[in-house]
């Protein structure tokens, strides 16, 4: 029996990177997949065939995370089409980094509006299917600068320690509802923008951390199956820092 087999999950900006990884991991795992993006263009309906090709529903849909009114929507389209939300990913997210002196208004507001408000217009919408349901698993992909910060990303670290609360808060109202909500808190994971850093920067990153080695997209999307299917059953309100012992 797969983990998630009979499951569906939604996944915002999901059509690359590391919510793609979840996407295709949470499929092999037998869960129907509802994602979101921005756009679906192109590469989007190439990760939709991409997931549907193992053996699972899959329905890719453009939104805006940010937008409210168009979360509510989404979500009645998915329930519509899927017939339940067991599981939600809030993994959209943006950054706009700089030092708090040079920083603007609309880049501060920006990265809120996509790393947190957009989490919260998510489960916001969810909750009344999950309520419904008696059972449902939300994860927040924070980030490991949600923990300790980082200097010249006040903006990104603050929407991350935001998400970390919100699952923490959620957790605790939800919990007798028997849904549970948790954070996954990524370190430095290779991906197409850190491969892009000079080579001294990837050196330093690397020699802070006990593996010797930047962590991949399968590691986060591993911790997701872990938390979304019942192997956590008894498992809400954490935070999971997926960085090689780079925090500890």
């Amino acid at each position: 029996m797969k983990l998630l087999e009979g499951k569906t999950a939604l996944i915002t900006g999901a059509a690359r990177g590391i919510g793609k990884a979840i996407a295709l991991r949470f499929a092999e795992e037998g869960a129907n997949i509802a994602f979101t993006d921005l756009v679906i263009d192109e590469n989007g309906k190439a990760t939709e065939a991409e997931i549907a090709a193992k053996g699972v529903k899959a329905k890719g849909y453009a939104s805006n995370a940010a937008d409210f009114a168009q979360t509510e929507e989404v979500v009645g389209l998915v329930k519509e089409e899927f017939g339940s939300i067991d599981i939600l990913v809030n993994n959209a997210g943006i950054t706009k980094d700089g030092l708090m002196l040079r920083m603007t208004e609309q880049q501060w507001d920006a990265v809120i509006a996509v790393n947190l408000k957009s989490a919260f217009n998510f489960i916001h919408a969810c909750i009344p299917v999950m309520m419904r349901q008696r059972s449902g698993s939300i994860i927040n992909m924070a980030s490991v600068v949600g923990v300790h910060g980082n200097a010249g990303q006040a903006n990104y670290a603050a929407s991350k320690a935001g998400l970390i609360a919100l699952a923490k808060s959620i957790g605790q109202e939800m919990g007798p509802k028997g849904i549970r909500a948790n954070a996954i808190a990524p370190g430095f994971i290779d991906t197409a923008m850190t491969q892009a850093l000079p080579q001294n920067i990837r050196k330093e990153w690397i020699s802070k951390i006990p593996l010797r080695r930047g962590g991949t997209v399968d590691d986060i999307a591993n911790t997701a199956v872990y938390l979304a299917s019942d192997l956590s059953s008894y498992v809400s309100g954490q935070v999971i820092q997926v960085d090689g012992g780079m925090n500890m």
